[in-house]
C-alpha cells in the first residue's frame, strides 16, 4: 500500500489525476490518499507531491506516531531523515518534535541521519483525525513555475497555468506512447504539458496566430530546451491550422482529446454560435478518440452526452470571483 500527498485544496480532483499514475486510489484524510500501486508517472503529476510506501496510520499525535514506528519493521540500507508535515495546518502538531522523536527511534536502531541527502526519507503526515507514516518512494517534479504563461515564447492573456494544464493532460491519459490531440490548442499550453510527460501531441487551431505561437512554444519546450522533467524524452509534436469540427485525422487515430472551449455565452466564431461549435467539436473528438477532457466557463455535459460521450466526472476550478472553470472527464459510449 502507498501513501499519496495531495496538492491543492480539491482532493477529488487530485485523486482523479493521481489515478493516471496509480492504482486503486482512495481518500484517507484531507490532503492524503492511499493507492495499491504506483508507477514512475507519479513524477509527472501536478496535484500529487509524493508517493510513499505506507508504514501505517494512527491518531494524529507525536506519541502515537512514535509508537507506530517503534512497532514497525525497518530494514533499510544507508542513511535516513524524517520529514514531518501538518497537512493544511489542521492539527497544530509540532513537526519539529515529530522529526526529533521519530528520528530518535531510527538512530536507536543504528541508522545514521543525513538531513541534506538521505538514502531513505520517512514522511510523517498529520491530518484531520489521522497521522500517516511512510517511506518516500517517488516525488513529482515541481518545475511548473519555470513555464509561467508570461515567460513562454508566445503568450496570450487567459492562457491556462501549467499546473492545471499538466493535470488535465494526465487525466486525459498523456504518457509515453499515447497520442493527444487539442483541436482548439491556443498557445499550446496543455500540449506542452502532455508532451513533457512523453505523449505525442497534435495541435489544431482556426487562427494562424495561434498555430504559429503554439508551434513556437512546443518547439521550445519539447525540442530545443526540454527541462529535466518527468521523462527522459519528451513526445513529438505537430501543429496545423484547421477547423475543430472537421479534423484531418482518421477515425480512432488518437488516444485522447483535450480542449479549453472558448469562453462567453454570446461568442460568435466564424459566423458559428459557440454552442454549435463546441457541440460539433465534441462530436468530432468522439470520432477520433475514446476519451476526452473538456474545460469551459460552463458545463458542456449535455452537449457531450448528445455527441456520444458519457460524463465520467466533473470538477469546478475557481479562477477568480467572476470565473469558474468547469472540467469534464469524458469516455466514449
Amino acid at each position: 500500500m502507498y501513501l499519496l500527498e495531495l496538492a491543492g485544496d480539491d482532493d477529488a480532483f487530485a485523486r482523479c489525476e493521481a489515478a493516471s499514475a496509480c492504482s486503486a486510489v482512495e481518500p484517507l484524510a484531507p490532503g492524503l490518499a492511499t493507492a495499491r500501486g504506483v508507477t514512475e508517472r507519479v513524477r509527472g503529476l501536478a496535484f500529487t507531491h509524493a508517493a510513499s510506501r505506507l508504514v501505517g496510520t494512527c491518531e494524529p499525535t507525536v506519541a502515537d506516531a512514535r509508537t507506530l514506528l517503534e512497532a514497525a519493521t525497518v530494514d533499510l540500507q544507508g542513511t535516513v531523515a524524517v520529514r514531518a508535515r501538518d497537512v493544511r495546518s489542521l492539527t497544530g502538531v509540532s513537526t519539529s518534535a515529530a522529526e526529533r522523536e521519530l528520528g530518535g527511534v531510527l538512530t536507536d536502531r543504528g541508522y545514521a541521519v543525513d538531513l541534506d541527502d538521505p538514502d531513505n526519507e520517512l514522511r510523517v503526515l498529520f491530518s484531520d483525525d489521522c497521522c500517516a507514516v511512510g517511506w518516500l518512494a517517488v516525488e513529482s517534479v515541481r518545475d511548473f513555475g519555470d513555464r509561467a504563461p508570461t515567460d513562454k515564447p508566445f503568450f496570450q492573456p487567459g492562457s491556462m497555468d501549467p499546473l492545471l494544464a499538466r493535470a488535465i493532460a494526465n487525466i486525459a491519459g498523456a504518457r509515453p506512447g499515447a497520442r493527444v490531440v487539442d483541436p482548439m490548442c491556443g498557445t499550446g499550453g496543455v500540449l506542452v504539458e502532455a508532451g513533457l510527460v512523453g505523449a505525442d501531441v497534435v495541435g489544431n487551431d482556426a487562427q494562424w496566430k495561434m498555430t504559429n505561437g503554439a508551434r513556437q512554444n512546443l518547439q521550445h519546450y519539447l525540442a530545443e530546451a526540454p527541462p529535466a522533467g518527468p521523462v527522459a524524452d519528451p513526445g513529438e509534436f505537430a501543429v496545423v491550422r484547421g477547423d475543430a469540427t472537421r479534423l484531418g485525422l482518421a477515425d480512432g487515430s488518437a488516444d485522447a482529446v483535450v480542449f479549453d472551449a472558448p469562453y462567453g455565452r454570446q461568442s460568435k466564431i466564424a459566423n458559428q454560435s459557440l454552442d454549435a461549435l463546441v457541440a460539433d467539436a465534441l462530436a468530432e473528438a468522439r470520432r477520433i478518440a475514446p476519451r476526452a477532457v473538456v474545460v469551459g466557463d460552463r458545463s458542456w455535459a449535455d452537449a457531450a452526452e448528445a455527441a456520444g460521450w458519457r460524463v465520467d466526472s466533473t470538477f469546478t476550478r475557481r479562477v477568480h470571483g467572476s470565473l469558474d472553470r468547469h472540467v469534464l472527464v469524458l469516455v466514449g459510449v
